[in-house]
């Protein structure tokens, strides 16, 4: 099954009264009781069914009533999506499966924009701690309503992990250098545990410690890409509260966090050679569905796309009243093409990506 599903049929030809109905809301079958959810839907759908009959002629709202009925009732409910789009005008129907979260919206509209999908996904504030100390490292699940340790390790633990003795520990912090050989084993301990975390919860990551640990970590960690910042205390004892008030003015600017970590995760796809900047490369790559996180300034538009040898890859549509979306323009169709193949997409403010040509596309790897 694809990343993400769309299906479509044509019908109700010769129609132009009557605008196009857009829906965005959560779909979860497999996390929800379905008649919940069917419940939800049918009030979606009687409440479009109202403004349509408020504002338009019957025998028009009423085919596209109609219509919108049947595509509800075909949702594939065996998805394991998180989220459905579903477009219905008196010409094209559309639904669209997406792996984003979304926040419910309703469209009556001659013209939605495929970047109004974008705009109405759900934001998430979550993001992972990292404490570090010489006797012992904290890991914990930060959001904007809870602060909860998902991990703690000692030294003990590493020692036993890797089947040492555990007077060698002992041994090793007898004297300063060893204290230090310690630390640094310790550390990289912690960092092959961070690594397993982060491939679960792919989330800003902050790190807190004293200047020596910070200073060690910062030698020996895989992860420097996923670090939004640092916070330089002692919390050797502190309790798991203190941290959550400590950390709490680094993320109060979440727009910042965000953009940092967005910046962040380019910067390693580069490095990783799984980068594309600059409107075409980043188009021929969507059109080849390997895009896993679109980023993008927001008033970034690419009318009528020509490469640098003068060749046109990119045409808006003719034909804008058998398209689910108002495509305007390159981005708008890669923006498309990433969603419908499983990926993400994010805005950033205008001048965040200059030295990326104002658009880049992060493939999968």
């Amino acid at each position: 099954m694809p990343d993400m599903i769309y299906e479509e049929k044509d019908g109700l030809e010769g129609v132009s009264e009557v605008p196009g109905v857009s829906i965005i809301m959560p779909f979860e079958p497999k996390m929800a009781i379905r008649e919940e959810l069917e419940q939800k839907i049918q009030a979606v759908f009687t409440k479009v069914e109202h403004e349509l009959l408020a504002e338009y002629p019957e025998k028009y709202s009423t085919a596209l009533t109609n219509r919108l009925r049947e595509v509800l009732k075909q949702l594939d409910y065996s998805t394991f999506k998180q989220s459905i789009a579903v477009f219905v005008s008196p010409v094209f129907d559309k639904v669209y499966y997406l792996d984003i979260p979304v926040q419910e919206k309703v469209v009556i509209d001659e013209n939605f924009e495929i970047r109004d999908l974008v705009a109405s996904k759900k934001e998430t504030t979550k993001f992972l701690v990292l404490l570090l100390n010489s006797e012992s490292s904290r890991i914990f699940l930060g959001s904007a309503s809870q602060f909860v340790r998902i991990a703690h390790h000692t030294p003990a633990h590493m020692m036993a992990h890797e089947n040492n003795r555990p007077e060698l520990v002992t041994h090793l912090e007898d004297n300063e250098s060893g204290r230090e050989k310690m630390l640094e084993k310790f550390l990289q301990y912690v960092d092959k545990r961070l690594g397993v975390i982060l491939k679960v919860y792919n989330l800003p990551l902050f790190v807190v410690g004293t200047d020596r640990t910070i200073g060690h970590f910062t030698k020996k960690t895989h992860y420097k890409e996923r670090i939004i910042s640092y916070v330089h205390h002692n919390y050797e004892n502190a309790t798991d509260v203190a941290i959550q008030e400590a950390i709490a003015p680094n993320v109060a600017n979440w727009k910042k966090v965000k953009e940092r970590d967005l910046l962040n995760r380019i910067d390693a796809a580069m490095g990783a050679k799984k980068l594309a900047v600059g409107i075409e490369e980043v188009w021929k790559e969507a059109t080849h569905k390997r895009g896993q996180l679109l980023v993008v300034e927001k008033k970034y538009r690419h009318t009528e796309a020509a490469s640098e040898t003068g060749t046109t890859f990119f045409r808006r549509p003719e034909n804008t009243t058998a398209a689910p979306f108002y495509i305007k323009d390159a981005v708008d169709d890669v923006i498309e093409q990433v969603l419908e193949s499983g990926g993400d997409v994010e805005f950033v403010e205008d001048g965040v990506l200059t030295g990326y040509k104002q658009i880049a596309l992060i493939q999968y790897y």
